[in-house]
Parts: C-alpha cells; sequence; structure tokens
C-alpha cells in the first residue's frame, strides 16, 4: 500500500500532463487536415497495436526486424531467464502455443543451470575468502560482514555502474541513470520494458550487442544468485534467520580436499574416555564444517 502511494503520487501528475499534451497535439492536427476524428483514431489503434509487437511506423525504425537470429535469441534469453521485457511478443498463436512450451522446459533448466554454477562459486568466492580473514585473526561474525560488504560493492561496481557506464555511451537516449535503472530492473527480473538495449534505430553491430547483454544478463544473474546466498549465511551466522524463524540456508556439498573455514582446536578434539571405535568412527555429514556451523559465540 506505501508503495502504491509513492508511485501514485509521483507518477499520476505526469501521466496526466502527458495525457492534455497529447490531446493537444491531436487536436492541432485534425485543425491543419481534413481528417475526421474516427480516422485519425482508427490509425492509432493499429499503430499502437503494431507497436505493441515490436513494429513501428516511423522512418528506419523497421529496417532490421525483430525475429532475426539475433534479437530471437534476445527474446529466448529474456523468456528463460524470466526478465520478460515484453518489447517483442509472438505474433501468431504457433509462436504463443511454442513460447508456453519452451518456457516451462527452459526456465527450470535455466534455473538449474544457475544454481549449479552458483554452488560451484561458493568456496572460491565465499568459502574461502572468509576463511582467509579468520586465518588472518578476524572473529567469524566480522569476518562474514567485511566479505559481504566487499561483494557487495564489487557487485554494484562490476554489474550496475560499469555497466550502465556502457549503455549511456552505446544508447543515445539514455542517461546514466537510465543505465543504472536498467541493470537494477533487469538482475532483478522485474523487466519493466521501458529501456531494452539494442532498439535504437541504425545501431552499429547490433546483434554482437545484444549477444553481448545476454552474456551480461546469465552472468550478472549468476552473481544476484551468489550475493544472496552469502547473505543468507552470513544471516545463518549471526542468528537473524533463527530470530526471524526463517528457513536456513542448505549446506552446500564439500569435496573432501578442500580445507574447512575453522580449523580444529586442540579442546576439539575427542574426550578421552571415547574408546577407539567410537573415536575412528567417520563423521556424519551435517558434522562438516561449513559456513554455517562456525561458532557464534
Amino acid at each position: 500500500m506505501f508503495g502504491a502511494l509513492v508511485f501514485s503520487s509521483i507518477e499520476r501528475p505526469v501521466e496526466d500532463k502527458l495525457r492534455r499534451d497529447m490531446e493537444v497535439l491531436k487536436q492541432d492536427f485534425l485543425n491543419q487536415s481534413c481528417v475526421n476524428a474516427a480516422s485519425l483514431e482508427l490509425f492509432l489503434v493499429k499503430v499502437m497495436t503494431a507497436n505493441k509487437y515490436g513494429v513501428s511506423v516511423l522512418r528506419n525504425s523497421s529496417v532490421t526486424s525483430n525475429w532475426d537470429l539475433a534479437s530471437s535469441m534476445f527474446f529466448a534469453n529474456t523468456l528463460v531467464t524470466t526478465v520478460g521485457y515484453g518489447h517483442t511478443t509472438p505474433l501468431s498463436d504457433t509462436g504463443k502455443a511454442f513460447s508456453i512450451v519452451y518456457a516451462l522446459i527452459g526456465v527450470p533448466f535455466t534455473m538449474l543451470v544457475l544454481t549449479a554454477c552458483v554452488q560451484r562459486l561458493m568456496f572460491p568466492l565465499v568459502l574461502a575468502p572468509v576463511g582467509l580473514l579468520q586465518r588472518s585473526g578476524m572473529e567469524p561474525r566480522p569476518a562474514t560482514a567485511v566479505h559481504f560488504l566487499l561483494m557487495l560493492v564489487l557487485m554494484v561496481l562490476c554489474f550496475f555502474l560499469a555497466p550502465a557506464a556502457v549503455f549511456s555511451t552505446l544508447e543515445v537516449s539514455w542517461s546514466f541513470l537510465d543505465g543504472v535503472y536498467f541493470s537494477f530492473i533487469s538482475l532483478c527480473t522485474i523487466g519493466l520494458g521501458d529501456f531494452v538495449p539494442g532498439m535504437e534505430p541504425g545501431q552499429k553491430y547490433r546483434q554482437l550487442y545484444q549477444v553481448s547483454v545476454m552474456v551480461y544478463l546469465f552472468v550478472g544473474l549468476m552473481m544476484m544468485y551468489l550475493l544472496l546466498r552469502t547473505f543468507h549465511k552470513m544471516a545463518d551466522l549471526h542468528g537473524l534467520t533463527t530470530f526471524l524463524q526463517l528457513p536456513r540456508c542448505e549446506e552446500s556439498d564439500q569435496d573432501e580436499d578442500r580445507e574447512p573455514i575453522v580449523e580444529s582446536k586442540p579442546d576439539d578434539q575427542a574426550p578421552p574416555y571415547l574408546n577407539d571405535k567410537a573415536a575412528s568412527r567417520p563423521l556424519e555429514p551435517g558434522s562438516q564444517p561449513s559456513y554455517n556451523t562456525i561458532n557464534k559465540g
């Protein structure tokens, strides 16, 4: 409700002003031509319907097809990553039916690939750096907080500010803020569609540009997921998930040759009263040291 009130108070006056400007423009056009209002409205309805499907009547804006190979790949990428800008939509019933089938298969598979990639990156980008900070003398909780802040800063620089500078350079009508806005909306899979790269008429290397944006979206989504996993694990360590009664982040499997974050201490060894059989019994999988098993004291 709060968000709705804020958006309504900000955007409603701008919308009303645009509506009045369009009405004045329409009346000026009718006064200067012999076209009647009914014919003009019919023309505008057809133009807006075509524009909804990515076809514009403006000069030089429809020279490049929205369904060439690169553009189709870009559409498929936004479909399976659930970004869905809506700038291009299937025109035919066959295309709509195929989109349903393709999304049913492609979305789970894409999420599976992203999850697998994040699990592979957890040790070199999360577990190992936290362990390094602890071995340098930091306590577990400050070490995880410092690591998360460093990851957050790198994420903002590499996947928001730097791409925004590139987008504002390549897209003539985009400002730097528009680039940041597009990056945030895309990597959060909101995909409003008001800004879509590669849609400028006569843009050079358009196909290569669209493929590059596809790679950026996939890598960016993967890093966003990694950042969220890191925050979830940090919240587990600080007791935030327990305080809010939220589920703990699942433990990721670790290879036998990976070095645990918390090095074993002499007082962590088995008590002398344990017999040899009990002491030599293999540990349960849940007892392997990991990010969430760091001493919270």
